[in-house]
């Protein structure tokens, strides 16, 4: 057993994407942060915590129980990106940081759906900041794989098949994951990326179907059929997803601070993104929403002119692409152990016969790890997160007596 506990410790030092800081709230992103009161920053940093976010939650649990608070710092699981541009006279920061929930946290194949209690699979917020001239605007997104029981057991097969667990409860687990976001972030706008056809199709119709009873103003779903509207190199259609939901953006707004740090605006929904592994389409089609609200959050401080793009600053534009490409491979590597697929669009603009050779290789090597390598992650994980459960061989000599 020793040995085994050991093997899962080598596992879990190599856990990727941990931030801390000793003095801000990483758990909480820049709008609930600007809304807590002094009393609430008074306390110490693990008690001002999101629980959904804080990766070291069980860890901390004998520093607690011991009210060792100076020794106890939050830590997220996630990534954390910043560029900086110039935009004529005017400096443009922009950061980029991601927010694991360790709710269900895990590996690809390992952990698909979501649990009876509503925590999906790879849910990730994703919070772009913007600041300039004195402003500080936020903007957040989420994904998370479809929320409701569903499986892919590995099987040595390429692409197993996905199974509908207990379907019965879908609508009701599908209700507890909706509600919380709406608590957390207001108004929810699920765009489902997946198929139409073969087993995504069947996923896809599941949800859609167990969606409809709650469906109101303030919970909206849009199907995109992804990989049949965009094929493996026409991304630029996406634009035909944003003309369907630019009514919702330009209502549901963006948080914004003036100079003085006084809130302007809030904001007041969220856009919950899935495919099915919630990386490769979910980051293509992320990065093309934050590239819209940036340059609407940009043209509102009369840092861009009314109809500017980021496109007309050639180097602006080509970290900005960065950014969102390293955003997607951090995300992508923790829960499938490659970096993201179609990233070369991200990254460039454009896809490449190398970004699809990129891509093969990718698929390749998530065959493998999914099958011979992420059965001992995903254990590493659930010791560290106290979900792991140890299983004695009937085999195993007992103790001799000293």
């Amino acid at each position: 057993m020793e040995s085994e506990i050991s093997e899962l410790l080598d596992a879990a030092e190599k856990t990727m994407g941990l931030y801390f800081s000793y003095d801000i709230n990483l758990t909480l992103n820049s709008q609930r942060l600007y809304d807590v009161d002094d009393e609430f920053k008074s306390r110490p940093l693990w008690r001002q915590a999101e629980p959904r976010f804080l990766w070291n939650s069980y860890l901390l649990e004998p520093l607690i129980e011991n009210k060792l608070d100076q020794y106890l710092l939050p830590v997220i699981q996630g990534s954390f990106q910043n560029i900086q541009a110039e935009v004529g006279s005017e400096k443009v920061n922009v950061t980029l940081i991601a927010r694991r929930c360790t709710g269900r946290i895990g590996t690809r194949m390992w952990r698909r759906g979501a649990d009876a209690e509503g925590y999906a699979a790879n849910f990730v917020e994703s919070e772009q900041i913007m600041q300039s001239k004195g402003y500080t605007a936020s903007y957040v997104q989420v994904r998370g794989s479809m929320p409701f029981l569903w499986e892919q057991i590995v099987d040595l097969t390429y692409k197993p098949s996905f199974d509908v667990v207990r379907q019965e409860e879908a609508p009701s687990v599908l209700e507890r994951h909706f509600k919380d976001l709406q608590k957390k972030y207001g108004a929810v706008l699920a765009v489902d990326l997946v198929n139409t056809q073969g087993g995504e199709g069947r996923l896809h119709e599941r949800y859609a179907k167990s969606i409809e009873p709650i469906l109101s103003e303030d919970v909206r779903y849009v199907h995109f059929d992804f990989h049949r509207i965009c094929g493996h190199v026409h991304f630029e259609r996406l634009s035909q997803l944003y003309e369907q939901i630019e009514d919702y953006l330009k209502k549901h707004k963006y948080f914004l601070l003036n100079e003085k740090g006084e809130k302007i605006q809030e904001q007041l929904g969220v856009v919950r993104n899935n495919c099915i592994d919630c990386l490769d389409r979910t980051n293509v089609t992320q990065s093309m929403i934050a590239r819209r609200i940036l340059e609407s959050q940009l043209q509102q401080i009369e840092v861009f002119g009314v109809n500017d793009t980021i496109t007309k600053y050639p180097a602006f534009d080509a970290s900005y692409k960065v950014l969102w490409a390293n955003h997607g491979d951090a995300i992508s590597i923790q829960y499938s152990g490659t970096p993201a697929l179609k990233g070369d669009f991200v990254r460039y603009g454009k896809r490449s016969a190398q970004g699809i050779l990129n891509d093969l290789q990718y698929s390749l090597a998530r065959y493998y790890l999914n099958n011979f390598a992420d059965g001992t992650k995903q254990d590493a994980m659930d010791l560290l997160q106290g979900r792991y459960i140890t299983s004695v061989s009937r085999d195993m000599a007992p103790p001799t007596k000293a």
